[in-house]
């Protein structure tokens, strides 16, 4: 498959293709025309970036997870472990942003809130 049927196949455009191609997401052989040639599968592939992207993975955590995902015997288990990972790394940063917030929302309290705050434990 060419790369202008790939990207129509994905709904992505060619430089997208060519992007997760440098960073080693998909892979091409080259035709001896220098054309690229994708297998059938790296629509599944795109399909599969693509949604990760969207769940919050940078293209770092996809690449380093994507040969993993193929070769595994139970992908699906191996995806769903992906997620737990992703998720509870999201839920220490939702409690870390809590926890930014009740501050700022106490700074706000304050005559002057960029003053650092008073240390409560004066004995250290």
């Amino acid at each position: 498959m060419r790369i202008g049927e790939l990207a129509q196949a994905c709904e992505v455009s060619r430089d997208t293709l060519r992007f997760y191609e440098e960073r080693g997401l998909i892979q091409a052989r080259r035709l001896a025309n220098g054309y690229r040639d994708y297998p059938q599968e790296t629509v599944q592939l795109v399909g599969f970036i693509r949604t990760a992207q969207q769940l919050g993975f940078s293209l770092g955590e996809i690449g380093s997870n994507v040969a993993q995902l193929w070769q595994a015997e139970a992908p699906d288990q191996a995806v769903e472990g992906l997620l737990r990972d992703k998720l509870a790394l999201v839920e220490q940063r939702v409690e870390a942003l809590l926890q930014l917030r009740a501050v700022l929302l106490q700074r706000l309290q304050m005559a002057c809130p960029l003053r650092p705050a008073p240390n409560p434990n004066p004995n250290l």
